[in-house]
């Protein structure tokens, strides 16, 4: 059996999280610029950037800079090769999951061909949420911890049969469409459907254990969502409210359900969403609290979410 890994790169936000979660985060030696949990790991050398500088852009600015250098062959992230040298990793953690939202595996590929003391490389790129609950397993393998990696997992299956179990009573699955891009428009993927499904709900243009992709403004309207919840990797709550003012300027905006009924929420995908770590079951929970917020109270940050009102989209 390979001795436990003891100086580790991570390039996934995810990951990272996995192994403060484990009891293995003082294994972390580099981390790249979105390891921002838990606030420990944002003390570590970082080893990757995003070669765009997406702070002062829009939603469809960000599309357009990322379609374009993907279109010329261009990489989206930068790896400082001299640094991940000297950090003498014996294990880098990557992923082949989204080339968008984190270093591609190709990328990684390169940057450690290049090292006189090649470290091994692992890939994480669940699909589904059991497929995160391997993701920890395979971490624990690697670290030596798989009793704590166990315990981990099965605490978390613990509280996602304990939303199930309370969802099942609430009755016919509510209609909800989660907006992963708001200019051009994105449904939700992967692991999110299966999410919603668990919090009581159902979201028939999200692609499960699937990429999110591009869908027609039409296609919302024809689902017609009771809940409209909008969830951008990268971006701020705040920001989403100003993103999702753009979408009253679609046609028949006005005649959704979920827009009459007051029912559209701005949720941090970075936080509960997009990454595919342990934070998954918060984000399971914090649906929960949103499709049914009279049985399920949020105990979680309250800017993890927001209502946007119609005055706060038109403003």
């Amino acid at each position: 059996m390979p001795s436990p890994a003891a100086r580790i790169v991570s390039l996934l936000p995810a990951a990272t999280e996995m192994l403060y979660a484990i009891g293995a985060g003082d294994r972390v030696v580099g981390v790249t610029h979105e390891c921002d949990f838990p606030v420990e790991a944002m003390q570590k050398p970082v080893v990757i950037h995003s070669a765009i500088d997406m702070s002062s852009m829009n939603s469809a600015e960000i599309d357009s800079a990322v379609s374009s250098r993907l279109r010329d062959g261009l990489d989206l992230y930068v790896v400082e090769t001299n640094l991940l040298s000297d950090l003498r990793p014996d294990l880098v953690i990557g992923q082949g999951l989204c080339d968008v939202c984190a270093a591609s595996g190709k990328l990684i590929e390169r940057a450690i061909t290049s090292m006189d003391n090649a470290p091994g490389l692992m890939d994480l790129s669940p699909h589904s949420i059991e497929g995160i609950f391997d993701s920890i397993a395979q971490l624990g393998r690697a670290t030596g911890r798989d009793d704590a990696a166990s315990a981990l997992v099965s605490s978390l299956r613990s509280r996602l049969a304990a939303v199930k179990r309370r969802t099942k009573k609430e009755g016919a699955a509510k209609r909800v469409f989660f907006m992963e891009w708001t200019d051009p428009i994105y449904c939700s993927g992967h692991w999110i459907p299966e999410m919603i499904e668990i919090a009581g709900g159902t979201d028939s243009l999200g692609r499960r254990e699937l990429p999110s992709v591009r869908i027609e403004w039409e296609r919302v309207l024809e689902w017609d969502p009771e809940i409209l919840i909008v969830g951008s990797c990268g971006m701020s709550v705040s920001d989403m409210a100003e993103e999702t003012g753009r979408l009253t300027l679609l046609p028949s905006w006005s005649g959704l359900t979920a827009v009459n009924n007051g029912q559209i929420f701005a949720v941090d995908a970075g936080s509960y969403f997009a990454r595919p770590g342990p934070r998954i079951v918060e984000g399971v929970e914090l649906l929960a609290h949103l499709l049914h917020p009279g049985q399920f109270e949020w105990k979680g940050p309250a800017n993890a979410f927001s209502r946007l009102s119609t005055v706060q989209l038109i403003a």
